[in-house]
């Protein structure tokens, strides 16, 4: 099958290795390179380095706004488009240039968490499970018919760098299926019921108040990682909390109870996984070695 694919970061290259091994590719688009690192030079995204890596042609327009963007787009005569978390608004002549339409890989069990955190968004919620949608794209966000869904679990310590991976490697599988099954596949509209938006997640949200419920905060961290990272202050140095479960114990909010263990508004957490600024990330008994906790932390 002639595929177009459509995808800028870490999380859609597994996608484009699969769909490389198994169809023709007929070219990438991927956002622009953007500034990066300490010396903000132009970096390409993940999904145009191992495109170019593949060999396959990459396109990084800034929009499809112009004739000639849409034009370039559609004289592929690609059979189908897949896109994962691409990061532009498809015009509907571009949805509609490939023979079979677009499809987008969403990482979310639609309609819950339309938009652009859904991963976030559903540890932070307490949801109990997630998955991948294979979606039929239209003109709205994230609000096409359904062609294949499948469900995972979120475990009580799955951060969202876990689920990341492990949603990347379930539309890799899903996408290949349903470009096998694709002239057998029934759409399945959206229910109007349930739906909820995954808002982009905002740095501001990263500071832990302490005076929360020790199950909320557990989501927040766990939400949170690996990025932004959710933060506290230790002793005035800012510390990355990355991983935590719900602890015995109970105290003033703030208050260290022994271990890495610190109380909440309501109940306690242990910190399993932290990151001191400058350094690597590391399980909370090596971090314990070069930090001394104060009696409470902010």
């Amino acid at each position: 099958m002639r595929v177009i694919f459509m995808g800028t970061p870490d999380f859609s290259v597994p996608v484009l290795e699969a769909l490389a091994r198994d169809h023709d590719v007929v070219a990438v688009y991927s956002q622009p390179p953007r500034p990066a690192g300490r010396g903000k030079k132009d970096r390409p995204s993940p999904v145009q380095a191992r495109a170019e890596e593949l060999g396959l042609e990459v396109r990084t327009p800034l929009n499809f706004r112009s004739d000639e963007a849409r034009a370039a787009f559609a004289d592929l005569n690609a059979d189908v488009a897949v896109v994962v978390a691409y990061g532009l608004i498809l015009p509907q002549a571009v949805l509609d240039a490939p023979a079979k339409g677009c499809l987008n890989i969403h990482a979310s069990l639609l309609p819950r968490w339309r938009g652009a955190a859904p991963i976030h968004r559903a540890i932070m919620a307490g949801d109990a499970e997630t998955g991948i949608c294979i979606m039929q794209m239209e003109a709205g966000l994230d609000t096409g018919p359904v062609l294949l869904r499948e469900a995972t679990p979120i475990n009580a310590t799955d951060t969202t760098g876990d689920l990341h991976d492990r949603l990347s490697a379930m539309g890799a599988r899903l996408i290949l299926e349903a470009l096998a099954r694709i002239d057998g596949l029934t759409p399945a509209p959206q229910p109007e019921v349930g739906v909820t938006y995954a808002a982009k997640i905002d740095k501001a949200e990263a500071q832990i108040d302490w005076s929360r419920p020790a199950p909320e905060l557990v989501r927040h961290i766990n939400g949170l990682s690996p990025f932004p990272g959710a933060w506290c202050e230790i002793a005035g140095e800012r510390v990355k909390l990355l991983r935590a479960a719900p602890a015995d114990g109970s105290g003033a909010p703030g208050q260290t109870l022994g271990g890495f263990t610190i109380a909440c508004g309501e109940g306690a957490l242990e910190v399993l996984e932290a990151q001191r600024s400058g350094k690597r990330p590391m399980p909370a008994s090596e971090i314990l070695r070069g930090l001394d906790l104060p009696e409470t932390v902010a």
